[in-house]
């Protein structure tokens, strides 16, 4: 028998194994194109602690489960992003150096033909399983990958990064354009300024008029896509930042685990910031799955989700990665279906799937929020798409190439609406950007207070991309070119302003009616201010009631009549984040979570192909 049947029986533990039987892990492994060690680890479900420790003493070598603490050693690569693929390291142990590696299933075999000619090698060498060589790399290189995620956009795209761009002068300039722009809008009418009607109409009625366009852009539609088999699936890496949110991980790990992809491929990391002891502990008691890992973040300024998103982007080891956030629960199918679109078209760079709030009958906050995303997912995000224009991506379930991603400089750690930045810089390297017919559960705010905090950080963020991105509108323009840059100027300011108007407008309009000043007397601010209120609640109303009717969910629509009262409370937290801004302007107020998505069981797969069947 061949030395790898031989390692296959051992690793299996079972000396009457037919070789047969062994031949077929052998070659369902090959045939997936995935390492033997993994496969047996991972789908066929012995553990990669396991399988290395069966492997290690067939081959001769001393093993152990994780990499002894103290030990010094040289542990960098040459570049941060080859993290993943490093097998071993050498560390000093009294006089001599000890290598630690992780070698795949032929490395296994090589290792014990090396070791007939070398013995004294098995006193030179241990083993030790993946996921511990990967904890001990990481934890090794902590402080390269941390400058990493403070450091890297700002190297790499410097006029593109909110660590550089987002000076004192910079923000306090915007804050007073901002005051001012305001105040001339809402005092004009006082002054018969007709001059700034103009202004008002560019600055108030795009918005507006794109979220109308949107209404009757069409969706094409979605065929329903047959699952590939396993072997042409690729490797997949899903992150998942946490802090603070021990409650959530039972949630998230039964949402994981409930993904319909093969389980070699699945490279699922937790990160989770060091200083959220009782969330480390929870994802612990709960690794052992091969597909789960742990990423400690060291506590560093600055404390955002980006950052900690940065520091474990080099230890992906997927073609592919999405992001999920801690009260997410994607469609099973999710990932093969991203797979699938990217295959089919290589130009495209990132996938946006749709997020749904499903907790919208707790309370009119949640309705009126439910709202909100259905009209932003299901209408205006699929035209901005389908138009070519910069498209404001989610904070959660954003699928990239990992290549790309890595080029692109990751996420800005010190943009507070990361997802924002990350979609503008999308636009200003041209890169195709579409929305993914699969849905991801959340739960929305069910308090006033936490909505507005983080709705004041997701402001706050808008800010910082405005900023950021228009110190040099020249070249802005150059790299977007003008539909685009238009576009983003339009969205983007008319998210900031719309808000913080109509609540002047609201006010202005209220002052002339109790004081008889101007009435609805036909005179030009007062129509004017008509007609922006109308089109305002008008266009918002119709793409939310579109958005629920596509999604089904029409229940929710006689809530959407409080919209007025909604962007009431839009524009006091667009005004806390102009003042944060000024005075704390990479604040991360972190929103809290509970457990109230249902986890997603997996669907029928009539047309997916039967699994190897191994007798083990």
């Amino acid at each position: 028998m061949s030395d790898a049947l031989e390692l296959i029986r051992a690793i299996l533990a079972m000396d009457g194994l037919e070789e047969a039987a062994a031949l077929q892990v052998l070659e369902a492994a090959l045939e997936r194109e995935v390492d033997v060690l993994r496969y047996c680890a991972a789908t066929l479900g012995l553990g990669a602690t396991l399988v290395m420790q069966r492997a290690a003493a067939w081959a001769g070598y001393a093993c152990f489960d994780r990499v002894p603490q103290g030990l010094r050693g040289r542990t960098e690569p040459t570049r941060l992003e080859a993290l993943a693929d490093v097998r071993m390291f050498r560390v000093q142990l009294l006089d001599r150096e000890i290598a630690f590696a992780s070698p795949d299933f032929f490395g296994i075999i090589r290792l014990k033909h090396r070791l007939a000619s070398t013995p004294r090698l098995s006193k030179l060498l241990c083993l030790v399983p993946e996921p511990a060589l990967r904890d001990y790399l990481a934890e090794a290189a902590a402080p390269a990958l941390i400058d990493a995620a403070r450091q890297t956009l700002a190297r790499r795209w410097p006029y593109a990064s909110a660590h550089l761009e987002l000076t004192r002068p910079a923000r306090a300039g915007f804050v007073g354009a901002l005051v001012l722009l305001v105040a001339l809008l809402l005092l004009a009418p006082f002054f018969a300024q007709l001059w700034l009607l103009p202004l008002a109409c560019g600055t108030l009625l795009a918005p507006a008029a794109i979220r109308l366009a949107a209404l009757f852009c069409p969706v094409p539609p979605w065929p329903p896509p047959h699952r590939p088999p396993d072997e042409e699936l690729p490797d997949y890496s899903v992150l998942i930042p946490l802090r603070s949110e021990a409650d959530m991980v039972p949630q998230l790990f039964a949402a994981m685990a409930a993904l319909d992809y093969p389980a070699e491929r699945l490279d699922i990391k937790f990160v989770v910031e060091a200083k959220s002891t009782t969330t480390i502990a929870a994802v612990r008691a709960r690794l052992g799955d091969p597909r789960f890992s742990l990423v400690s973040v060291p506590d560093a300024l600055p404390r955002t989700k980006p950052k900690a998103l940065d520091f474990a982007l080099p230890l992906c080891r997927g073609e592919y990665v999405v992001v999920y956030d801690a009260e997410d629960v994607p469609d099973p199918d999710q990932l093969w279906k991203a797979a699938l679109r990217f295959r089919g078209a290589p130009d495209i760079v990132c996938l946006q799937a749709k997020l749904v709030i499903d907790n919208g009958q707790r309370n009119w906050l949640t309705a009126l929020f439910a709202g909100e995303y259905a009209g932003l997912f299901t209408v205006l995000l699929p035209a901005l798409a389908r138009w070519g224009l910069p498209m404001p991506l989610g904070g959660t379930s954003n699928h990239f190439r990992l290549k790309a991603l890595r080029e692109l400089g990751g996420w800005d750690a010190y943009n507070v609406t990361e997802d924002a930045d990350l979609g503008m810089r999308l636009a200003r390297r041209r890169m195709r950007v579409e929305v993914l017919d699969s849905v991801t559960s959340e739960a929305a705010p069910v308090h006033l207070l936490p909505w507005i905090g983080q709705r004041t950080r997701w402001m706050k963020g808008w800010m910082q991309t405005f900023i950021v991105h228009n110190r040099d509108p020249g070249k802005l323009l150059a790299e977007m070119g003008l539909p685009a840059m238009l576009a983003f100027e339009a969205l983007v300011l008319g998210m900031i302003i719309t808000p913080i108007l109509h609540c002047g407008f609201a006010v202005v309009l209220l002052l002339f009616w109790i004081t008889g000043a101007g009435g609805v007397d036909g005179t030009a601010w007062t129509l004017f201010y008509l007609v922006v209120l109308a089109l305002g609640y008008g266009s918002a109303m119709a793409m939310t009631t579109l958005g629920l009717a596509r999604l089904k969910r029409t229940g929710l629509l006689p809530t959407q009549l409080l919209l007025p009262l909604y962007w009431l409370l839009i524009g006091f937290a667009s005004m806390r984040a102009a003042h944060e801004l000024m005075v704390r302007p990479f604040y991360w107020f972190k929103s809290p979570h509970r457990p109230e998505t249902a986890v997603k069981s997996r669907r029928a797969e009539p047309a997916r192909p039967a699994r190897r069947q191994v007798p083990i």
